[in-house]
C-alpha cells in the first residue's frame, strides 16, 4: 500500500523536526501561489479565482500519491498558454462554455496520465528528447511574454494562435497604450526583478540569514500584488485612468463542476491533452528528480504519472484546469525547508482560506502587474544555453532544438511539438541509418582491438575484423551489406571476414534477414563469416530462430582476441 499511497510512507512515520519546515515552506509557497495561480488562469483565458480553485485539492490528492515531496502541484505558464490555445478554438473566453471545456481537458489530461501509469508505460515520454522540451519551453516563454505584453501597455488584441498576428496587432494598438497602465507595469517589473536578483544579495551583504532571505525575495509577487491594488483602489486608476482590474472574484468554497463532454469537441481536445499530458509530466518529473536527488532519494515516474493523472482528474471536478509541477515553486518550497508532502497540505490550506475568505481583497489588482509576474516567471523559462550546448556537441540535436523552436512559434504549441517529435525521429532515423563501421585490430600484445584509423594496431590480411557501434535495424541493414560487400571486393586476400558485435544490443527481423543473405553471398565469394561478442540477449534471439545452429556455434567466438587466435591458425594451416 505504502507503495500506491506514499502518504502511509511518510505519514505514518512523521517526525516532529519536519513540521517547522513544512510549515514555513506551505506559507511561502502559498504566498507566492495566490498571485501565479491567477495570474496563470488568466493566461489560459479563465478568471482568476480558476487559478486558485486548481491549486487546492489537487496539490493535496498528489501530497498523498507523489514520491516527489518537494514538487509544488499546481498551474504552470506553459500548461495555461496550451490550454488557451486549445480551448479559444472552440469557445469564447471567460465564458461557461470555455470553463467547461478547460474542465474537460483536465479530465482528459488526467485519465491519459493515469492510464500511462497504470499500465507502466512511462518510457514513452522518453520520445521527448530534451532538444525538443528546451526548444519547446524556450518558444513557449516568448509567445507567453507576448500574450501578456497587452495587459503590460493596457491595449486591446484579438486573442490568436499566431506569433506574427499578436506581434503586428501590438505594433498597430501600441499608440492606444495607457501610460498609467504602462507606468504601473513598468513600477511592478522593477520591483520583482530586485526582489528576485538584487534583494537577496543586498541581504547576504548585510550578514542576513539564508533562512530569512528566502521567504523575503520570493515574497516579490505577493508584495507587488498588495502594493499594486492598495494603489490603485487609493487613487481610483482604475475609474479615473482606465486601468484595467481583476474585478469581483467570487468568495466561497471551490465548487463542485462537471467537464463538457462534447462528443464534437473531444477529438480536437484529445490531441491538446495528450501534448498537454507529456510536457506536464516531463516538467514535473524533472523536476521532482532533481530535487529529490539533493536528498538521495528516488522518483518513481510510474507512480508519478498516476499521481498527476489523479491531480488532474481531481481538477476537473473542483473548478480547476490542467496542472503539474512548476519548477520556481518547487524549488522555493524546497528551499524554504519543505521535508514531507504535508508542506503541500498547508499550501492548499492556506490558499483554501484564501477563497473563503480573501478573495474581495483583490478587487483592485490591476492586470498589469499580473503580466508583470508572468513576463518575470516565463524569463526564466528562455534556455538558449541549451542550444548553444547542443550545437557545440551535435548539431543535429541542435536542428531538433531550433525546429521546434520554429515550430512553436509559426504555429502552434500542440502542433509545434508534434512536428519537434517527428523532427527528433527523422533525425534519429537519418543518423542511425549509416551506423558507425570501424576496421579493427589488435593492439600491440594485448588482447585489445581498435579502430585501424585511430591506433598503431597490427592487422592480418586474409582476416577482415570490422566492429559496428549500433543496433542493426530495417534502416541500417541496407547500408551495412553494400558496406562490407564493398569491402570484400576491395580486399581480394580475405577469406574470413569476423562481426565484432559489441556494439550491437538488437537485431531485428530485417536485420536478421540482410545477415542471412550476406552470410549466402559472402560464401558464394569463398569467404566465410563469423560473430564475436555477441551479447546474451542477442544470442538468445538469434538462437530461438535457429541462426545459431545455420551459422554454425564454432562461428560464434566469446571475445575477438579468441576468434582471431583461431582464424590466424586457420590461415597459417
Amino acid at each position: 500500500m505504502q507503495q500506491y499511497f506514499p502518504i502511509l510512507n511518510w505519514g505514518l512515520n512523521y517526525k516532529k523536526t519536519d513540521l517547522t519546515g513544512d510549515l514555513t515552506a506551505g506559507i511561502i509557497v502559498a504566498s507566492l501561489l495566490i498571485p501565479q495561480g491567477m495570474a496563470y488562469a488568466m493566461l489560459a483565458g479563465l478568471p482568476p479565482e480558476v487559478g486558485l480553485y486548481a491549486s487546492i485539492f489537487p496539490q493535496i490528492v498528489y501530497a498523498c500519491l507523489g514520491t516527489a515531496s518537494m514538487l509544488s502541484v499546481a498551474p504552470v505558464a506553459v500548461d495555461s498558454l496550451m490550454v488557451a490555445t486549445a480551448v479559444s478554438a472552440i469557445a469564447k473566453e471567460n465564458t461557461p462554455e470555455y470553463w467547461g471545456y478547460a474542465l474537460t481537458l483536465a479530465l482528459l489530461v488526467g485519465i491519459i496520465e493515469l492510464l500511462i501509469g497504470i499500465f507502466r508505460l512511462g518510457f514513452v515520454a522518453n520520445f521527448l528528447s530534451q532538444a525538443v522540451i528546451s526548444g519547446f519551453i524556450s518558444a513557449a516563454a516568448i509567445l507567453i511574454g507576448f500574450s501578456q505584453v497587452k495587459h503590460l501597455l493596457g491595449i486591446k488584441i484579438p486573442q490568436t494562435e499566431s506569433f506574427l498576428s499578436t506581434v503586428t496587432a501590438i505594433f498597430q494598438e501600441s499608440p492606444h497604450l495607457n501610460g498609467i497602465t504602462l507606468t504601473l507595469g513598468i513600477i511592478s517589473l522593477v520591483l520583482l526583478l530586485y526582489f528576485n536578483r538584487g534583494l537577496g544579495q543586498y541581504l547576504k551583504s548585510k550578514g542576513v540569514q539564508e533562512s530569512i532571505i528566502i521567504p523575503l525575495t520570493k515574497s516579490g509577487p505577493l508584495m507587488v500584488v498588495i502594493a499594486s491594488s492598495i494603489l490603485v483602489g487609493l487613487l481610483h486608476l482604475d475609474q479615473l485612468f482606465g486601468v484595467k482590474v481583476v474585478g469581483e472574484i467570487p468568495k466561497g468554497f471551490p465548487p463542485l463542476t462537471f467537464p463538457n463532454l462534447d462528443l464534437n469537441h473531444l477529438q480536437l481536445l484529445g490531441t491538446s491533452a495528450l501534448a498537454i499530458s507529456f510536457v506536464g509530466f516531463m516538467e514535473a518529473f524533472s523536476v521532482g528528480q532533481f530535487l529529490a536527488s539533493k536528498q538521495r532519494k528516488t522518483v518513481e515516474a510510474n507512480q508519478e504519472l498516476i499521481a498527476l493523472g489523479a491531480s488532474n482528474i481531481t481538477a476537473s471536478f473542483t473548478g480547476g484546469y490542467p496542472i503539474t509541477g512548476g519548477l520556481s515553486r518547487s524549488v522555493v518550497n524546497y528551499s524554504a525547508g519543505a521535508n514531507t508532502g504535508l508542506a503541500s497540505v498547508i499550501t492548499a490550506v492556506f490558499l483554501m482560506l484564501t477563497v473563503l475568505i480573501l478573495t474581495p481583497l483583490f478587487y483592485y489588482l490591476p492586470q498589469t502587474s499580473l503580466a508583470a509576474i508572468i513576463l518575470v516567471a516565463v524569463g526564466n523559462l528562455l534556455d538558449f544555453s541549451t542550444l548553444k550546448r547542443l550545437w557545440q556537441y551535435n548539431k543535429l540535436d541542435a536542428i531538433t532544438w531550433c525546429g521546434t523552436f520554429v515550430a512553436v512559434l509559426f504555429t502552434s504549441a500542440q502542433e509545434g511539438i508534434i512536428i519537434g517529435v517527428l523532427i527528433s525521429l527523422v533525425l534519429h532515423l537519418a543518423r542511425t541509418s549509416k551506423p558507425h563501421i570501424a576496421i579493427v585490430g589488435r593492439v600491440g600484445n594485448t588482447e585489445h582491438f581498435r579502430n585501424i584509423l585511430r591506433h598503431s594496431v597490427a592487422t592480418c590480411p586474409h582476416i577482415l575484423a570490422v566492429r559496428v557501434d549500433e543496433s542493426l535495424y530495417f534502416v541500417n541493414t541496407k547500408y551495412l551489406e553494400n558496406y562490407l560487400l564493398k569491402l570484400v571486393t576491395e580486399q581480394k586476400e580475405v577469406e574470413y571476414l569476423l562481426l565484432v558485435c559489441s556494439g550491437i544490443n538488437l537485431i531485428d527481423g530485417s536485420a536478421l534477414e540482410t545477415l542471412q543473405r550476406l552470410i549466402d553471398d559472402l560464401r558464394g565469394m569463398g569467404i566465410e563469416f563469423y560473430l564475436s561478442e555477441v551479447k546474451g540477449p542477442v544470442f538468445d534471439q538469434l538462437e530461438k530462430v535457429g541462426f545459431v545452429d545455420k551459422l554454425g556455434r564454432d562461428h560464434i567466438f566469446l571475445s575477438t582476441d579468441q576468434a582471431m587466435k583461431e582464424l590466424s591458425q586457420r590461415v597459417s594451416v
